[in-house]
């Protein structure tokens, strides 16, 4: 990887693809950040939310006024400007950059210069990346079977000649991705990097996007990166039926749908559930996997990209279990899901009633700290905060001056 010149800025930004580790990398990222940045390695923003809020503003995605988080117009251009710190390497890390089109491809490239811009891009075989997808859909209140879902995925969006207009394939294309950005970035400042494949070694994902870096994987502590969170089939059978039953979004808006199932139903209650066996993609699926694993190797193997991990891991593994459909769950199992979603949703309406029964977080002492806490903690200045920024460009930049300062004073108090 070529050395920037003195006092020039890289920045890497990771864009996906998701459920290829992105959570992961990002947990260690943000939960070591003190000592990343011992090591020369910035994470622009305060929070990994301010990433999704610069993707989403990137890719024009619009704001519904009822959304009590506040505009996002202006974010990309605040968190672009942060990454450019002079003899420093920056990462932007959000799986949601994949679905960029190429117009706003060029304007994140072009924001960001003169950095030295990277572009990077994890990836995963197809035949597990099949099941996780369609179990993270369901967390985003899709109501398709399994089986309805994966013979859209694959008889109908794969064959079209532009599937880049389906979501799975706007995000998981890798090759069409990866062309482009290549239309802005060098290829050699194209990486992908591989997911190891089950039963690798603890944190070698993490060893793979270090490299990119620079850095030595040791000076980050894994273990302060949660898992991320992943439903059993039961679970997500409960979550897709409860979706069938409710009303669309023009009465659940979806930003209070994140909140209040993926959150706190999906994530908080039933993630941490045992699992009653691990979703495959099924037999008759397993040659069109395969296919696509040898089409997407061979372009990488010719394409000039830098790989950081083994090809092969792009492979489907070898299927050794039963097949089980999440729609063959006992009934006694997804009425067990369906009663600790209720009782999550009835302690998190009390803590919304009376926020001081909230559990207290001991982080942020510092100045620095308590300031991001006191703007994190009060949604109404938030809001006020990022509303301003989205019409003022004076505001904007006074938000890029008190994160700098911001910045100082955390690194001198570590």
């Amino acid at each position: 990887m070529a050395a920037p010149s003195t006092g020039q800025a890289r920045v890497f930004l990771h864009i996906g693809e998701p459920k290829t580790g992105t959570t992961f990398i990002q947990q260690v990222l943000w939960s070591n950040r003190a000592e990343l940045a011992a090591e020369g390695v910035v994470l622009p923003g305060h929070h990994p939310q301010d990433h999704f809020r610069a993707s989403q503003d990137l890719r024009g995605i619009e704001k519904l006024a009822s959304d009590p988080a506040g505009s996002w117009t202006g974010e990309w251009e605040i968190l672009a400007s942060q990454a450019k710190q002079p003899g420093k390497t920056a990462v932007i890390s959000h799986e949601l950059f994949s679905a960029a089109d190429p117009e706003q491809a060029a304007t994140a490239v072009r924001s960001l210069r003169p950095a030295q811009v990277h572009v990077v891009l994890t990836v995963r075989d197809m035949a597990t990346l099949l099941p996780a997808e369609w179990q993270e859909t369901v967390k985003h209140r899709n109501a398709l079977s399994w089986e309805d879902w994966l013979g859209d995925v694959i008889d109908r969006e794969s064959a079209d000649a532009d599937r880049r207009q389906w979501w799975f394939w706007r995000v998981h294309d890798t090759l069409a991705i990866c062309r482009l950005w290549a239309e802005h970035v060098p290829p050699e400042r194209i990486h992908v990097v591989t997911n190891p494949p089950r039963g690798s070694a603890p944190g070698l994902l993490w060893e793979r996007f270090a490299s990119l870096l620079g850095i030595d994987p040791g000076c980050a502590d894994l273990s302060r990166a949660r898992p991320n969170a992943s439903l059993g089939m039961a679970e997500t059978e409960f979550l897709r039926r409860l979706n069938q039953a409710l009303p669309g979004p023009d009465a659940i808006p979806d930003w209070f749908y994140m909140w209040n199932v993926k959150e706190t139903v999906a994530h908080r209650a039933l993630a941490d559930r045992p699992s009653g066996g691990r979703l495959v993609l099924p037999a008759e699926r397993d040659a069109w996997a395969k296919q696509q694993s040898e089409t997407l190797i061979d372009g990488l193997r010719a394409s000039g990209y830098q790989i950081a991990g083994d090809l092969d891991d792009l492979r489907p593994p070898q299927v050794t279990q039963p097949p089980a459909s999440p729609s063959d769950q006992p009934a006694e199992a997804i009425l067990d899901a369906a009663v600790q979603a209720a009782a999550a949703l009835v302690v998190n309406q009390y803590q919304r009633e009376y926020p001081a029964a909230r559990p207290r977080d001991e982080h942020g002492r510092g100045l620095a700290g308590r300031i991001e806490a006191a703007v994190a903690g009060s949604p109404r200045l938030k809001r006020t905060v990022r509303e301003f920024s989205s019409r003022y460009p004076v505001v904007r930049r006074m938000r890029v001056m008190a994160w700098r300062a911001m910045e100082k004073t955390r690194t001198r108090g570590h």
